[in-house]
Formats: structure tokens, sequence, C-alpha cells
């Protein structure tokens, strides 16, 4: 962000042309290069190139003087926030307050806002709850990197996994990125910085039998047995299962089905149910009437999900979305084809099904194995 004062030689009439370059940064451009910001301005002075004179001497230094008052003036007006330069007032305003401004623009987007607002309180956690724009620099966004990847911890005091980790600088770098675009900040102090890998997690699922198991179990909540089994039938998100209305679920000379709009993606979904699945839906309601009325998230939900496991003889770590897991890990058990199996889910790439392959690959290889040695 500086201002050069150049000179340029106008070879015809024999004078030196005075011109400012403004340097104004860089930017990546879509193919990968950098691409250098500048902006000119011609003064309209002139210098003799050879003076011949004392009177040319003279010209020379005046408007070479009045050339780097200009020059002055312009390095004034990129402090006050002119030429496209963030100014400092803009700069001494509250960080979180701007962070929160865009969570709630977020607020209808389900699990994406709650994205944001852990990454805002871990932020807070690790910076305090005051900060400026002027303090947010790439030495802070390190420091918080490392925060997440060290010392953060979940709600069950857990460090976090490498996703969360991800996930929640990912929304500190783009609420940054928007405060370029708003002319906050000149520049984003988190590009430089290299993100972690992510680890692809252990996909916690439940076999068949499993699932024989916990239908059998008692269960705290009725609505969380049902909703969970219906998961486990359908491959339905939570944030799906819990605001399904009845007039989503509809009739035909085929049989039953849920025409919905997913949340996460915001595509139709049109899911055929099987007899069994429509049979955890409950009593029909009115059509503007959630199908399961009560169903919350919530760490008593929870705890009432281990400790109905517990009861079914169940020792791995369930959560509501291991339903999911289960319903995608049986069917391709079943020989359903991985296409199928995507469009089922809901998926828009099917790469993303083909992690659940790789789970039956692993136990297919485990299976040949428990062979005993027959040379033995």
């Amino acid at each position: 962000m500086k201002v050069h004062l150049r000179k340029r030689k106008q070879s015809k009439k024999g004078q030196i042309s005075l011109y400012l370059e403004i340097y104004k940064g860089y930017e990546k451009t879509p193919d990968g290069k950098t691409k250098v910001n500048r902006d000119y301005e011609y003064l309209d002075l002139y210098l003799h190139d050879k003076p011949k004179d004392d009177s040319e001497r003279q010209h020379n230094k005046e408007h070479l003087g009045l050339a780097k008052s200009i020059k002055s003036q312009r390095e004034l007006d990129i402090k006050k926030g002119q030429y496209g330069f963030t100014s400092t007032v803009k700069r001494k305003a509250d960080f979180l307050k701007y962070f929160n401004m865009l969570a709630i623009d977020r607020e209808d987007s389900g699990g994406n806002y709650g994205n944001w607002k852990s990454s805002i309180k871990h932020f807070t956690d690790f910076a305090g709850a005051t900060k400026t724009f002027n303090e947010i620099d790439e030495k802070l966004c390190k420091g918080f990197l490392s925060y997440l990847v060290k010392k953060a911890k979940t709600s069950s005091n857990n460090n976090l996994s490498s996703s969360s980790v991800a996930s929640y600088f990912g929304k500190y770098r783009a609420c940054l990125a928007q405060a370029v675009k708003d002319k906050i900040i000149p520049s984003n102090p988190c590009d430089d910085l290299t993100m972690p890998k992510v680890e692809e997690s252990k996909r916690e699922y439940l076999t068949f039998e499993e699932l024989k198991a916990i239908v059998k179990a008692e269960c705290r909540y009725d609505v969380l047995k049902r909703a969970f089994i219906f998961s486990c039938l359908t491959g339905l998100r939570w944030s799906d299962i819990h605001k399904l209305k009845w007039s989503e679920v509809q009739q035909n000379q085929d049989g039953w089905k849920i025409v919905f709009h997913q949340k996460k993606t915001k595509g139709l979904q049109y899911l055929d149910l099987s007899s069994q699945a429509k049979e955890y839906l409950g009593p029909p309601a009115g059509s503007d009437d959630r199908v399961f009325i009560g169903l919350r998230y919530s760490s008593y939900m929870n705890v009432a999900l281990q400790q109905w496991m517990m009861r079914a003889g169940i020792a791995k770590q369930i959560t509501f979305h291991c339903a999911r897991h289960t319903f995608a890990v049986l069917q391709l058990s079943l020989g359903t084809e991985i296409y199928t199996l995507s469009k089922l889910l809901g998926h828009s790439e099917i790469r993303t099904t083909q992690i659940y392959a790789q789970i039956i690959d692993a136990k297919k290889k485990e299976a040949v194995n428990k062979i005993p040695n027959i040379s033995i």
C-alpha cells in the first residue's frame, strides 16, 4: 500500500511526464496466477529533460516539488480510507460483533449456523470478548488455529476432531474474507495459513443384529426410539427427520413416500418408504404438524440414546447420525448398488457415498481372514 512518484520520458517533446503509481496489493486470479493491483494518476506536470538555463532548472524544481506534495496528499488520503483502502475508523470496529452479525445471517441454515456459533465461541475462549479488526493479524490467526488443534474442547471435554477444526477455522476465515469485501480490512490475514489435513473419522454404525437388539430394548423417550430406527431404515439425517411434517408424507398406488427439501443441501428429495419404516412414523396428525413431535437435540436425549444402547448390550459410542451410517452399510451389505445408495442418501457426489463402500471392503477382508490356518 504505497504511492510512488514515477517519471516517463516524452521523446517527441523532449519532456519528462510526472505521474503517481498507487500500489494496492495483489490478488490470485482464477488460474492461480498473481495479479498486482495498481492505480495510476497522471499529474499534468512535466520536467525539462535536459534543462538549458536557470529558468528551466527553476521550472523543474517547482514542478517536482508540487508532484511530491501531491504524492504526500495521496498517502494521507489512503490513511483516511480513499482509493479503495480501508479507513482507520472501520478497523477500530468490534470484530466479534461483526462475526456474530454474519452468523445471524445464517440462522436458517441449520448445522452451518451452529458451526458459525461454535467458531465464535472458541474464538472468544481463545482471544477474549473484545477484539477490534486492528488486532486481527496473521499472528493472532495462527494462534487461533493452534488453539483449535491443541486446546479447544467439545461439550463432552474431548479434543476437537480435525473436521471440526477445519470447519470452525473455515468460518473464521470466511468472516475475514467478507470483511475484505466490505472494505473493513485490506487483506485476509489467514490467506497464507495452511489448514491441517482432515483425517477421515471412523463411521460407527449398528450391525443388523444390533439393530434388532435396540428394537427390543427399552428407550426412555418413545419419540427418540421411533426417530432413530426410522433413520436406520431410511437414511434420513436428524435435521430432516426433526422438521418432517405430515404434509410431506404421501401415499399413492405404489405405497408410501416422503417428498421434502433436504435441510443441508436444499435439494428436493423423493424417498420411498418400506412398510416397516412407515410403522415408525406413528399415528397421523394434521398436515402442518411435525411427525416426530418432542424430538429435540439436547444433552438429556443424547444421554438417553447412550443408555438405550447399553440396555441393548451395545458398547459403541452411538450418536443419532450413526443411524444414517447404519442404513448405508446395511444397504451395501445387502447388495444395493452404490449409485442407487447415493440417490437414497441424497448425496450430490458419489465419492461421498464411496466412503461406505470402503467399510464393506474392510469387512470382506476381515471375513476371508477368519478361516483358521489349515496347515496346522
